[in-house]
């Protein structure tokens, strides 16, 4: 059954991972990032080269950069025209090559050391973001990293995907303190202006308050949505297709269809409270009689149980 539910949770992830940054992704980045993750148990990805390997892969092939950014970049979101609300002033890119060498540095150390592996996913995964190296895809390849640090320091089980970014993303709110609790107080110290084109100019050095980040808020968050996903969106999943298993078994003895028009059936009703609607049954089972109907709807009420369908 967990081999079953893996194909889906590294879809789940994906989708998860870009609906935070409120990107709906095409099938074909979809797989793109499905294949990084499966990636993510056999290669170290915290190392300049396969950083930028990984932020081409991850994407639009119109934004892939070929070394760390050359400009000065922030995280903000417009109010009004020509009006910015900065959230963090990410390092100045003259700062950002000794920035990045430290933190891979210190991701080297924390491999060999007894760090524990939670901690080590939390201070280099939101180092990263911190630190923001590239113009694009920084927060889907901060969310990566955790999965490869994870994985590769034996937490995560081998060959099993931890939904981590579903946990972030159905916590919105505790996701985005995590992110706050440095950019908050960091804000204040950078002296900044924006041009009218939005562009960003710090006047004041800053590199001091990137390279000595206490990490503990990040940490904790990150072992809450750990957490919540051993407790919750794996087991969720899990007992889903269990309860999938039980509704085709239980429809297969009362009428003797192609599993694909079961799997249809089960589909339509769990779309609409447990009930097959009148235009989906004349439009694909006008065959079946109004007895198999309402035995195969209770059939998949049964086994998913009144809270699935509240």
């Amino acid at each position: 059954m967990l081999k079953r539910a893996l194909s889906y949770l590294y879809t789940k992830e994906t989708k998860s991972s870009f609906e935070i940054e409120h990107i709906q992704p095409d099938s074909a980045r979809t797989e793109r990032f499905i294949t990084l993750l499966q990636l993510a148990e056999r290669e170290d990805f915290c190392e300049k080269t396969h950083l930028i390997d990984l932020q081409n892969r991850t994407v639009d092939p119109r934004f892939r950069e070929s070394g760390y950014r050359a400009i000065q970049n922030y995280v903000g979101e417009t109010i009004v025209w020509q009006r910015e609300k900065v959230h963090l002033a990410c390092p100045k890119p003259e700062d950002l090559p000794d920035l990045m060498e430290g933190l891979i540095a210190a991701h080297g150390r924390m491999d060999e050391g007894a760090v524990h592996a939670v901690a080590h996913a939390a201070a280099i995964a939101y180092g990263f973001v911190f630190l923001h190296p590239f113009e694009d895809g920084n927060g889907r390849i901060h969310r990566f990293l955790i999965h490869n640090i994870l994985a590769r320091r034996g937490f995560t089980p081998k060959g099993i995907m931890f939904p981590v970014s579903a946990a972030m993303l159905k916590n919105s709110a505790g996701y985005n303190t995590s992110l706050e609790t440095f950019s908050r107080p960091l804000m204040p110290l950078v002296e900044y202006s924006l041009d009218n084109e939005g562009r960003m100019i710090v006047h004041n050095e800053t590199a001091t308050w990137y390279r000595y980040i206490d990490m503990t808020p990040q940490t904790e968050a990150l072992f809450e949505f750990v957490e919540q996903t051993i407790k919750t969106e794996l087991v969720d999943e899990l007992t889903f297709f269990a309860n999938y298993d039980e509704t085709k078994l239980a429809i297969q003895e009362i009428v003797d269809m192609p599993d694909r028009q079961i799997d249809l059936f089960i589909r339509f009703c769990l779309q609409n409270h447990g009930n097959l609607s009148a235009r989906k049954r004349a439009s694909n089972f006008d065959l079946l009689s109004e007895e198999e109907i309402t035995r195969m709807e209770q059939a998949v009420k049964s086994a998913y149980g009144s809270d699935f369908f509240n």
